[in-house]
């Protein structure tokens, strides 16, 4: 009977070092990078500047950002790396994770394929899977030509010598982490004369569900897209994400088309200055950014959200430090 428990024992643990060593050492499996040269084009360079300024943003996260300030405005050299005290285990996350900068100070000896890979499926040059912090399962569903034209532009920045620290996760999630890279889908740009499609579309790159949807271990509830209520931890206090859904009671189900817009276009204003921040409210969305957004994508935003189910859920906004 001894002599079948070490047996059973010893196929147990085998069986936990090669699973351990498929994770460690085979994924993320995502193939090669793709062997792309992009070319830079005048066109290129506007929307790809357009979509990692505001849309997409590219510069939220990887610059960094004034705390200290409404709306926390960028205040380092933009894209050369963001904030070290973000993505820390002291607000929550399972390890210490780091915006890298992504002028060609670092980004230099990357190909574009090796850019393409890390934007669209989560894998670095060096085949590190990023923490989905990074919304690549987004960045994935945009057009082909919507993300080389973010490679073209990240291209033309100026190089700017700032090294950020490498990411790093807690076991177990250092291994699980590794799962989490796919190959992406690539989507269309819809028609825009097709409002809540071409809103959903615009959505999907700015990523609006992984803040305003809540989340446990990395794991978003869908059945609860866009309700709010995740948590953020800022020096003076727990921000959360509102609801976005249309409730007329919770989300914003009494909101026009044009309430929508001019809420985002108040910090476009040239006479808008972050107010300085002491022991009250502030928040992580990043205003200053999405301000650049366009009056028509923004209205397709705002067609995407009014078709969604309302959810009738009342967020607690603020909630000071003790």
């Amino acid at each position: 009977m001894k002599r079948i428990l070490w047996i059973i024992l010893g196929l147990v643990l085998t069986v936990i070092i090669l699973l351990v060593m498929y994770l460690r050492f085979v994924l993320p499996s995502v193939g090669p990078a793709p062997d792309i040269q992009v070319e830079i084009t005048q066109e290129r360079l506007k929307r790809g500047e357009y979509l990692a300024t505001s849309v997409m943003g590219c510069i939220d996260c990887h610059t960094q950002r004034d705390f200290t300030k409404l709306t926390a405005p960028i205040s380092g050299f933009p894209f050369s790396g963001g904030s070290l005290d973000e993505f820390t285990e002291e607000n929550g996350l399972p390890g210490n994770f780091y915006a890298q900068n992504l002028t060609p100070y670092y980004l230099g000896n990357w190909t574009d394929g090796e850019i393409y890979r890390a934007i669209t499926t989560g894998v670095t040059k060096d085949g590190r899977a990023l923490f989905p912090v990074m919304p690549y399962h987004m960045y994935a569903q945009a057009s082909e030509e919507d993300i080389y034209s973010v490679i073209a532009y990240l291209r033309t920045l100026k190089p700017h010598e700032k090294t950020v620290p490498k990411s790093k996760a807690k076991f177990p999630v250092s291994l699980l982490l590794n799962t989490m890279p796919k190959e992406g889908v690539h989507g269309e740009i819809p028609p825009k004369e097709n409002l809540v499609e071409y809103g959903k579309y615009m959505i999907t790159l700015a990523a609006c569900i992984d803040c305003h949807t809540p989340m446990e271990k990395g794991k978003l509830f869908l059945d609860e897209a866009y309700s709010g209520g995740l948590e953020f931890v800022l020096p003076t206090g727990i921000v959360r994400s509102s609801n976005i859904t249309p409730d007329k009671e919770t989300g914003i189900g009494n909101w026009t088309e044009e309430m929508f817009v001019n809420r985002f276009k108040v910090y476009s204003d040239s006479l808008f200055t972050p107010p300085v921040v002491h022991e009250g409210f502030n928040t992580v969305m990043p205003w200053t950014m999405y301000a650049k957004i366009n009056d028509y994508d923004l209205k397709a935003i705002y067609a995407y959200l009014q078709s969604l189910e309302p959810q009738k859920k009342q967020v607690l906004r603020f909630s000071p430090k003790e």
